[in-house]
C-alpha cells in the first residue's frame, strides 16, 4: 500500500528523472566526438537541434516537478512554452536526421539512406502523441500519459548510444519504459488507462514497420530517403 501511494504522488516525476538519467548517459558518451570535436564539421542545425532536445528533457523535468508540488498554474503558464518547443521537436528532428544522412553517405556510409527511416519514423510517432496530449490538455489523466510515452519515444536516439546495443533492440527499452508506466496503473489504479491501451500497440507496429522497413532495405523507402537526402 505504501508503495502503491508512493507511486501515485511520484512516478511521472521518477519517470522524467529517469528519461533525462538516459539521455545524459547516452548523449553523454559521444558529446565530444559528435558535437565538441567531430569528425567533420556539422552543420548549425545539429547544434540547435541539440538545445532543442536538452531543452524539451528539462522541461519535461521541471513540468513534473511542479505538478508534484501542486503548482499547476505554474505548469499550465510553462505548458505553452512546451507547445512550442514541442513543436519544434519533430521539425528540427527530421531537418538534422535528413542532413547527417545526406553528409554520412558523401562520407563513405552506405547505409545511411537505409538507416534514415527509423529516425523519421521515431519523429513522426513523437508528433503524432505529443499533439494529441496538447488537444488533450484539458484531460489531465490522458495528457500526462500522452507526454510521457511521447518522451519515451525521444529515448530511442540515447539508447541507439549506449554501448553493445544492436539496432532493433533500441525500441525494446523505449517499450520498456511505457510498459513501467503500465505497471504503474495496474499498481495504483487496478487497470490499464485507455492511452497505454491504444499507444504502446500502435507504437510497437509502428516500430515492427520500421525496422521492416529498414532490414529488408525496401526500395520504395530508398527512394524515398534518397529524394529527402537531395532536398
Amino acid at each position: 500500500m505504501q508503495f502503491a501511494d508512493w507511486l501515485r504522488r511520484n512516478f511521472f516525476l521518477f519517470m522524467a528523472l529517469l528519461i533525462a538519467a538516459i539521455v545524459a548517459y547516452g548523449f553523454g558518451r559521444v558529446l565530444d566526438a559528435n558535437l565538441i570535436h567531430p569528425h567533420y564539421p556539422k552543420p548549425p542545425i545539429v547544434y540547435v537541434h541539440a538545445s532543442v532536445f536538452a531543452g524539451w528533457v528539462l522541461l519535461f523535468v521541471t513540468q513534473a516537478s511542479l505538478v508534484r508540488i501542486g503548482r499547476t498554474a505554474w505548469h499550465m503558464r510553462l505548458g505553452l512554452f512546451g507547445i512550442a518547443l514541442g513543436c519544434a521537436i519533430p521539425v528540427f528532428g527530421a531537418w538534422v536526421a535528413i542532413a547527417m544522412a545526406a553528409i554520412n553517405e558523401r562520407h563513405g556510409d552506405a547505409d545511411a539512406a537505409r538507416f534514415l527511416v527509423l529516425p523519421i519514423a521515431y519523429m513522426i510517432a513523437f508528433a503524432i502523441l505529443f499533439g494529441f496530449a496538447v488537444v488533450l490538455r484539458v484531460r489531465p489523466d490522458y495528457h500526462r500519459r500522452l507526454m510521457l510515452v511521447a518522451t519515451c519515444t525521444l529515448t530511442v536516439a540515447a539508447f541507439a548510444r549506449f554501448p553493445g546495443l544492436p539496432i532493433g533492440s533500441w525500441d525494446v527499452f523505449v517499450d520498456a519504459l511505457v510498459l513501467l508506466g503500465v505497471a504503474r496503473d495496474l499498481i495504483v489504479d487496478k487497470h490499464v488507462h485507455a492511452v497505454y491501451r491504444w499507444a504502446l500497440p500502435l507504437l510497437i507496429a509502428w516500430q515492427i514497420a520500421a525496422n521492416y522497413a529498414y532490414f529488408s532495405a525496401s526500395p520504395w523507402w530508398i527512394a524515398i530517403a534518397r529524394g529527402l537526402m537531395r532536398s
